[in-house]
């Protein structure tokens, strides 16, 4: 798989919002290292000055404080809009505030990126398609999503997003790329964000039980953050007639007691399961169609779980000795 270098491909100037977070943080590394200069926009309601401690001082680099709901008046070729709560613990804990970051975040970006006439791309979710009735998930279902559930604020925030970026794609021909991020791990995720990778290896190397919900029966696609930064990039860089949306994530299905059962492996946990009923709306399958990606990006996930989780598992090891 040949990386595209955005000293070759894309614009210079880059604005990341929610860069500071957990994949937005893994982002802004890998324009500074294609050369890019990277203005790092986040209100570190989740994203942390921990995880860009190491790009501080590179001179390409800056970091601003602020929050995407308030309009910004900056300078940038490209804009990534990361900018949400992406685990159900925080954005479930102030829900409006998520779907305004979602909605208002995007209008905001959007008219930036129009003022600009810069490229934007927004990272959507998975979460639109819901608890969804085709699998697995190509870009073309419309999804099964329940709009006044408790992780509605979410999903239903992202899929007006994508609304809003699609019309302003054919209203003012913006130049707009629409990524589907399915569920991805490693360093800089929050410890106690709630996801079930993150969850799973704090409960492994405090041996406490590993909380599984339901049966463990339902499904699950992981995508290591290396794979899903390097296709943000190739989407970012593709001809401006190329749109999306585009699902970006690893087709390899596990359930969810297969993973802990990996995780209780590789972590040598003395950890027992926990089952607990399964919450509200929780979707029974998550597996990415990435034939699109493929054609499209000539992208697909490089890292089997197995060797993601052990280059995660360190990372959660030295944040919890430090605590």
């Amino acid at each position: 798989m040949t990386k595209l270098s955005t000293r070759e491909y894309g614009p210079r100037r880059i604005l990341v919002t929610g860069g500071a977070g957990f994949i937005g943080s893994h982002l802004c590394a890998r324009l500074l290292a294609d050369g890019c200069e990277v203005l790092c926009v986040d209100n570190f309601y989740t994203g942390t000055r921990t995880n860009v401690l190491g790009l501080l001082d590179d001179p390409r680099f800056e970091l601003l404080r602020h929050d995407v709901t308030f309009p910004l008046y900056v300078e940038a070729d490209g804009i990534y809009n990361l900018a949400c709560p992406a685990s159900p613990v925080h954005y479930q804990h102030d829900p409006v505030q998520t779907t305004k970051t979602s909605v208002h975040g995007a209008i905001n970006m959007l008219g930036l990126a129009k003022r600009l006439r810069a490229p934007i791309l927004q990272a959507s979710t998975s979460e639109v398609y819901g608890d969804p009735q085709v699998h697995p998930q190509a870009e073309d279902y419309w999804g099964h999503v329940n709009p006044i559930g408790f992780r509605s604020c979410y999903d239903e925030g992202k899929r007006c997003a994508e609304t809003l970026f699609f019309d302003y794609w054919r209203q003012h021909r913006l130049s707009i790329k629409v990524a589907r991020i399915f569920n991805t791990y490693g360093p800089h995720m929050h410890p106690n964000d709630g996801r079930v990778v993150s969850n799973f290896i704090v409960q492994a190397l405090r041996n406490r039980p590993i909380t599984i919900y339901g049966e463990g029966t339902q499904t699950r696609s992981f995508c290591y953050v290396d794979d899903l930064v390097e296709g943000l990039v190739r989407l970012m860089n593709t001809p401006a007639e190329v749109t999306g949306p585009i699902n970006l994530g690893n087709p390899g299905e596990f359930t969810i007691r297969e993973l802990a059962e990996l995780v209780i492996e590789l972590t040598g946990s003395a950890s027992k399961l926990e089952f607990k009923p399964l919450p509200q709306d929780d979707p029974m399958q998550r597996q990415p169609d990435t034939a699109r990606a493929r054609a499209t990006l000539g992208w697909e996930a490089q890292v089997p779980l197995r060797e993601g989780l052990q280059r995660t598992i360190p990372y959660f090891e030295k944040v919890l000795s430090a605590g």
